[in-house]
């Protein structure tokens, strides 16, 4: 509270907040004269602007302007505005930027303001350079010019893309984003496909660090119907690589050692980088040694020093290797190695033929399958050895200049055949292996290394065998005879009936001519018949001594009697007739004192007959005693 007098000379308490009131009402009133008085002198001012007559003075430097003078100045003044018109693309020109927005001129009353973000796809912009933008209005609430350049792109994008494509020109384009087999590109304002392989000349491991950049292409290929575009960044760098590739390849030379980087590897090779062209070293140049994958010897991104073999000047090819550059294992081989020296090796290498065993790192020696076993028999190499396997052999040839040796490994056993007259002498005995057929024997195994023949005449004394295998397979075991050694040859001939006696010395006495014996007919044929007789032996009936006493010819399987007309012990014959039994009897020339062989069986021991047996034999020759002692 203030004292304050009043007219009567009193002091009174005023309240502050009323006092305050009373200025601001006292200063709100000044003000308004204050803007009445400016307002009366501004229509003043207009009014009297509005009643000078502009159109007949004008001043300059105190001078009147003469009215074709001053249309003249206007005409030049309204050439210095452009003629704006809306949704139309129309050049402007960049007079100030910051990080978020960006000013442009395109020579109206006012510029236009465009978001920086429509030229993320350009990170060089600057003052100065020329935009093209579209014009959306004339005017916003602001008074501001509204432009946008990503409008505009759009607009013309598609016909840039094709003239840029027309007149092989370099794009810049703003990668947005990763995509299967490559990356989206932002060229004009249009989405362009960049394939993986397009973005270097070298195989790219990781796109991502590609997104976000701004990098130059060339539009390689454009799908009208689709309104697809691929661009290319590769294609920018291959002409320079080109020409490095000449200028490299033109100071080559046969031997020169180079350095470079593993850019690639595959199954068949590694491809280096020499610094702008590519060279290749192929599998078997990479070590002296087996190399199942390169791998194994190189990786990525590896700095090597590699040897110039040979380059084709006009595929720009060029041949490298890696092992020349050491000694080759060969040289440093053991000079005192000699043939018949046993090593030890490891087998790298599997064949049909053989099998290739590395006595040290890069030199390797075959074993075929020949020196893997004293056998005879054509086999595989993998039946003996394998991959890995750790073997011992022993040299049997060795040639340094050529580079090559060869092994044995049945050498390091006893050879079965240097004594094989004592260890299988004519006449003994022995179990073997059927190992295979021909059409004139078997061959069988009485051991490893060890073969013989029995041939096809040496199987029975009484079977007609039309083909071994009648008599026997494959694998099993058969007791032979030792009949003639071929030590040159490494041959045995092999016996297989010489176990029994042969049967024919007793048939003589038994099957003698005239004589009449039961038999049965086992085949019938054009030219006779098969009679089985007993013990095991054949005999041969011609179609005229086939027929019976009724005129009926004989029947298969039926049992008749036949009569001994011819008996050949050399030839093993016996021929037969049942005509000839029943003609006798009629004629009455049947002899009265031959006995048949069922009349001479019963007083003797029964003999199958089915197969000859070795008690078979010692039966007959029992009978050829007892027949020998009545006579």
């Amino acid at each position: 509270m203030t004292p304050k007098k009043n007219n009567q000379g009193f002091e009174e308490e005023i309240d502050n907040e009323d006092l305050n009131k009373t200025k601001a009402e006292a200063t709100e009133n000044q003000a308004e004269e204050e803007e009445e008085i400016v307002l009366q002198s501004a229509t003043k001012g207009v009014q009297s602007t509005m009643d000078f007559d502009w159109d007949s003075v004008s001043t300059k430097n105190g001078t009147n302007y003469a009215a074709a003078e001053r249309k003249e100045l206007e005409s030049a003044y309204d050439k210095t505005l452009s003629t704006i018109v809306e949704n139309q693309v129309v050049d402007g020109v960049v007079i100030a930027k910051n990080s978020r927005e960006v000013v442009v001129s395109v020579g109206y009353k006012s510029e236009g303001i465009v978001p920086m973000n429509e030229f993320r796809y350009n990170p060089d912009l600057k003052i100065g350079d020329k935009v093209e933008v579209y014009v959306e209005n004339q005017e916003d609430k602001n008074g501001s010019l509204v432009l946008s350049h990503k409008k505009a792109r759009a607009l013309r994008s598609w016909d840039r893309v094709n003239e840029a494509l027309e007149k092989d020109e370099i794009i810049k384009g703003y990668i947005k984003c990763r995509t299967k087999g490559g990356m989206i590109v932002d060229v004009f304002g249009i989405e362009a496909f960049l394939p993986g392989s397009q973005i270097d000349v070298k195989p790219i491991r990781d796109y991502d660090i590609y997104v976000g950049k701004t990098m130059e292409f060339k539009v390689v290929k454009i799908n009208h119907e689709y309104k697809n575009v691929v661009v290319s960044h590769k294609a920018l760098i291959e002409a320079e690589l080109e020409q490095q590739k000449k200028d490299i390849i033109s100071k080559l030379e046969k031997g020169q050692i180079l350095e470079g980087t593993v850019k690639n590897i595959t199954s068949y090779g590694v491809f280096i980088d020499l610094g702008g062209v590519d060279g290749l070293i192929h599998i078997t140049d990479l070590s002296w040694g087996r190399v199942s994958h390169p791998e194994e010897v190189v990786h990525l991104d590896q700095k090597l020093q590699v040897v110039i073999l040979d380059f084709d000047d006009e595929k720009k090819r060029i041949a490298l290797g890696l092992k020349q550059l050491t000694p080759h294992p060969w040289d440093a081989l053991d000079a005192n190695l000699k043939v018949g020296d046993k090593v030890k090796g490891k087998v790298v290498v599997m064949a049909d033929y053989g099998a290739f065993v590395e006595i040290a790192p890069g030199v390797e020696g075959l074993i075929h399958v020949s020196e893997m076993s004293w056998s005879q028999h054509l086999r595989s190499a993998q039946e003996f050895l394998k991959v890995g396997d750790e073997v011992e052999a022993q040299i049997l040839t060795l040639d340094r200049e050529e580079r090559k040796m060869s092994l044995g490994m049945k050498q390091l056993k006893p050879d079965p055949w240097a004594n094989i007259e004592e260890k299988y002498k004519i006449d003994s005995k022995h179990t073997a292996k059927v190992r295979n057929f021909t059409n004139f024997g078997v061959f069988v195994e009485i051991e490893e290394g060890v073969d013989g023949l029995i041939h096809i005449s040496d199987l029975s004394w009484t079977k007609k065998i039309k083909h071994p295998s009648e008599f026997c397979a494959i694998g099993d075991e058969i007791e032979v005879v030792v009949l003639d050694i071929d030590k040159e040859n490494r041959r045995l001939s092999l016996g297989h009936k010489q176990l029994e006696e042969n049967p024919w010395d007793t048939f003589e006495t038994i099957f003698n001519v005239d004589s009449i014996h039961d038999g049965t007919v086992v085949s019938i044929f054009d030219k006779g018949a098969i009679i089985a007789l007993p013990y095991g032996v054949e005999g041969f009936a011609t179609p005229r001594h086939l027929v019976k006493e009724d005129g009926t010819s004989c029947k298969v399987d039926e049992k008749l009697q036949f009569k001994v007309l011819e008996f050949s012990k050399a030839a093993k014959r016996i021929i037969l007739s049942h005509t000839r039994v029943w003609e006798d009897v009629k004629k009455g020339d049947a002899p009265k004192k031959e006995k048949t062989t069922k009349e001479r069986s019963s007083k003797q021991p029964k003999i199958s007959l089915e197969k000859t047996t070795l008690g078979d034999i010692a039966d007959l020759a029992k009978l050829k005693d007892s027949l020998d002692g009545q006579e």
